[in-house]
């Protein structure tokens, strides 16, 4: 008989607030707009147009606010803080885009729970973590609060 996969993801009782987590870094490439753009049908010319983005006064393409976004979601997945032990994402609150993402540029996110409700009928509780993610430079691009819904210890 095989094994359980490895568990790896936090439990509900285990989030306190003030916790925090930083996620490793990923550099934003030229690749990564492309795909997104391709899967998302968002062809705007600031992503995909070197000649008209040198127009702009980004003065480059820059990165779909949304893909840094799907990026940054993929870092906090990695970090296994919730690997098998998320039941839902329930919302993303307060996002905002603070500074653009141009191809070349490093980031990563700082992580803090900010809230906790336990909601036993559903066999586990709601984290809110507070998410800031930043350039290679530390200025915060992308700022946001996500709200998930953890399964609690199996008795």
């Amino acid at each position: 008989m095989p094994l359980p996969p490895a568990q790896r993801g936090m439990y509900f009782e285990e989030f306190e607030i003030g916790q925090r987590v930083t996620t490793t870094p990923r550099t934003v490439n030229e690749a990564d707009v492309v795909l997104f753009a391709g899967l998302s049908g968002d062809y705007n010319q600031i992503h995909t147009d070197a000649a008209y983005a040198a127009s702009t006064p980004f003065g480059q393409r820059v990165a779909h606010g949304l893909c840094v976004m799907s990026i940054i979601s993929g870092l906090i997945t990695r970090t296994g803080v919730m690997e098998g032990t998320v039941l839902a994402f329930r919302d993303i609150a307060e996002w905002k885009f603070s500074q653009p993402v141009f191809f070349g540029d490093t980031v990563h996110a700082e992580l803090e729970v900010v809230e906790t409700k336990a909601y036993p009928r559903l066999g586990g509780g709601a984290v809110v973590i507070k998410i800031n993610a930043k350039n290679h430079k530390g200025e915060v691009v992308q700022t946001g609060k996500w709200n998930v819904l953890m399964m609690n210890r199996p008795k």
